[in-house]
């Protein structure tokens, strides 16, 4: 199957209405305490909005063949750009075979106000796109959620100086390359960085801080901007608004599939659409999880209930996933809304009419987020580990991460072994108040302890055969309280070590 590429065409004016004052009756949410992005202000979040983890719900997605079609990433002249690409390389590190736990990219429709282009930059010695230009209809909004990380990055500095400046209004392009992270690399990288936004800006007649960045790859290598620069008449005659799943190709670095979703909501009756990528597989943890993700909706939103909304929802979607206990310097989250469909503008993240919205976003940020795991490098398991009778939501959350990112724990999935003193015994080093008289360990429906004892009806032999399955759930009850948690995590296999132990070569 082809796609043949739209011709390029300038941006619509965006056609959002003026925001409609929220009902008499609504009632602000706790939402709307939520700041901006920033250290301080993430540690507010984890603080505030811990009584609203009950509340939120999950919203499953339907799943669609795997999209095809992508542009070539050996694509001579812009007419080029217009041929199938049914034999392009794979994407990804070369020599990787594709996880067990891998799903399907979803169909993913255009969104009104995004147009998407890929190509190769050339930051890999093999033949693969490592390049994607996105441009947004005028008047786009923007929010973004970004790592804690002490290193931090060039184009994540970039990003969170940018939208402080533009307070998230009229953002008109992103540029995300693979292969180089641009982190740790001083002033020369910022430079490389600004050297690119003004190139994109002069192209798309638009400001530098217009311009959102992200780069992926090895740490300490400073970005050869010249690579995007000198390609982007080729990437930007290719641009198109139906290339999501090249777009979600072009990202990967050790992913083994690439990673979408997708969602419809309705805003005061009117239908809006939200789509998004992913990408990530190893140096995956909570506290802004490793990944670059670009998410995208045609709703007429406000940049700071969008920048709530971000906040909100990265809290209890890619912060509640982890594969290896490392972060990144380059984790990213962008959100935009074009304000191209026919829905009213909303000013508000706790407005009414944005409850079904505010549901579907967390839904296609909770579906990322889990195809992070079942890429993890070289998973073989995807478990669900949660915890209640915690003293708080907060203290849950910090006893399933240390369950989750037990190297003993994950190897023992690996080995399919039900060890489940493993287990207490990384509950007890999360150095949180538990009852050690009341602690409950299952595995799916199966008691392995019980009561601070072996349970009475402790079978090892089912046991065993439970967590021979691909994916299954561990539960634990500590006790003492009320909170409760979720983690998803993947084993840990000598695989993993292979893939990290070559990484650069």
């Amino acid at each position: 199957m082809t796609r043949k590429p739209a011709k390029p065409t300038a941006p619509k004016k965006s056609k959002a209405a003026p925001a409609k004052p929220a009902a008499a009756t609504a009632a602000p949410t706790p939402a709307e305490i939520v700041g901006q992005v920033g250290a301080s202000v993430g540690q507010t979040l984890e603080r505030a909005l811990d009584p609203l983890t009950a509340a939120l719900k999950r919203a499953g997605l339907r799943r669609a063949e795997k999209a095809a079609g992508q542009f070539s990433p050996a694509a001579a002249s812009p007419e080029a750009v217009q041929a199938a690409k049914a034999s392009a390389p794979a994407p990804g590190k070369p020599g990787l075979a594709v996880s067990p736990l891998a799903v399907p990219f979803p169909t993913i429709p255009p969104i009104a106000g995004v147009e998407i282009a890929t190509g190769r930059a050339g930051f890999y010695k093999h033949q693969r796109e490592d390049l994607l230009l996105m441009r947004f209809a005028e008047g786009t909004s923007c929010a973004g959620v970004f790592t804690r990380h002490g290193v931090g990055s060039a184009p994540v500095d970039w990003c969170k100086r940018q939208l402080a400046a533009s307070k998230g209004e009229d953002v008109r392009a992103l540029v995300v390359n693979a292969g180089c992270a641009n982190s740790f690399t001083g002033k020369p990288g910022a430079d490389a960085v600004r050297r690119v936004a003004t190139a994109v800006g002069k192209r798309f007649d638009c400001r530098q801080r217009d311009v959102m960045m992200a780069s992926t790859g090895v740490i300490g290598v400073i970005l050869d901007d010249s690579k995007i620069t000198s390609n982007l008449r080729l990437v930007e005659a290719g641009l198109t608004e139906d290339a999501w799943a090249g777009a979600a190709a072009a990202i990967m670095t050790t992913d083994t599939f690439p990673k979408g979703a997708y969602a419809t909501a309705t805003i005061d009756g009117h239908e809006v659409r939200i789509a998004g990528i992913c990408k990530g597989s190893g140096m995956i943890a909570p506290d802004m999880a490793t990944m670059l993700a670009f998410v995208a909706t045609d709703a007429a939103i406000a940049p700071a209930a969008l920048q709530t909304l971000v906040s909100l929802y990265t809290r209890t979607t890619f912060n509640c996933v982890t594969v290896d206990g490392d972060r990144s310097t380059n984790d990213t989250l962008l959100l935009f809304a074009t304000g191209q469909s026919s829905a009213p503008r909303i000013a508000r993240a706790g407005d009414r009419r944005l409850a079904d919205f505010r549901e579907k976003l967390e839904a296609v940020l909770l579906d990322l987020a889990l195809q992070l795991v079942r890429d993890g490098e070289g998973a073989t398991k995807f478990v669900k580990i949660t915890v209640n009778g915690a003293e708080s939501p907060l203290s849950a959350r910090k006893i399933a991460r240390t369950i989750a990112e037990s190297p003993l724990v994950k190897t023992a999935f690996a080995g399919e072994d039900a060890n489940w003193g493993r287990i207490v015994m990384a509950v007890g080093r999360a150095d949180e108040p538990v009852n050690r008289e009341k602690i409950n360990v299952r595995f799916g429906d199966l008691y392995a302890a019980r009561d601070g004892l072996v349970s009475a009806d402790y079978d090892e032999a089912a046991m065993s055969k439970y967590v021979k399955r691909a994916e299954f759930e561990v539960s634990v009850d500590v006790g003492v309280g009320k909170g409760s948690a979720t983690v998803w995590t993947c084993d840990l296999t000598k695989q993993y070590v292979a893939i990290n132990g070559d990484y650069r070569s």
